[in-house]
């Protein structure tokens, strides 16, 4: 899941996006309205969490423009003007949902998965495929029935490559879903990771690479 954090408070900004990343989300972080809209732009976020009282382009601005050019991500409000009349409109404005400051941070990872659920084709919300289970709210995977340790990219990568359903996922998708914006497209860190997600699910194989094309499961 690619999630974009904008946040004026750049504290707080980096702390859930640290959070989020634990959580094997890739994420970017801006702090004002006008870098919000530009890489909204630029980048197919599933999730984007929108603080409300934002320096240059207002908060309700950006959700505003999003709205108007149907973008696909869902959008989170998460700002410290929390009386109902302010959640009321905050969701009349096209938020998908609404949280005030302060928050408990577990919720809000269980807010920006469920959005990002219905961002997506509807699948269950445990992932099942050749042997392999990955359950993304608990964040853990099996196969076979036997735990398996991933890393966070590892866990990210897996879980992009199970919700294609078989299809292949060119390393150009795995980058976009899996890493954030500052990851360089020009390295083997998709094939790297790839490679040890591979050794940790055993034998027999279950990543498939498809010359030219990427990879499936």
């Amino acid at each position: 899941m690619r999630v974009l954090v904008v946040e004026d408070e750049q504290v707080l900004a980096d702390a859930v996006a640290v959070g989020l990343r634990r959580e094997s989300m890739a994420v970017d972080v801006v702090y004002d309205g006008d870098s919000a809209l530009e890489h909204a732009g630029v980048n197919e976020y599933d999730v984007i969490v929108l603080d409300r009282d934002l320096p240059g382009v207002h908060g309700d601005d950006v959700a505003r423009s999003l709205v108007g050019q149907s973008y696909a991500g869902r959008i989170l409000m998460l700002t410290a003007s929390g009386e109902l009349e302010d959640k009321v409109e905050g969701l009349t404005l096209g938020a998908d949902d609404y949280m005030a400051k302060p928050f408990a941070f577990a919720e809000l990872i269980a807010r920006v998965r469920a959005l990002g659920r219905r961002a997506a084709p509807p699948l269950p919300p445990v992932l099942r495929r050749n042997g392999i289970e990955l359950d993304p709210a608990n964040h853990t995977v099996e196969r076979d029935g036997r735990r398996i340790t991933l890393t966070p990219k590892e866990f990210a990568v897996l879980e992009v490559l199970m919700r294609a359903g078989g299809t292949v996922v060119s390393a150009e998708g795995l980058l976009e879903k899996a890493w954030d914006e500052n990851a360089d497209p020009f390295t083997n860190v998709v094939r790297v990771t790839v490679m040890t997600l591979r050794k940790k699910l055993g034998e027999p194989p279950v990543i498939q690479t498809v010359p030219g094309a990427g990879y499936r499961i």
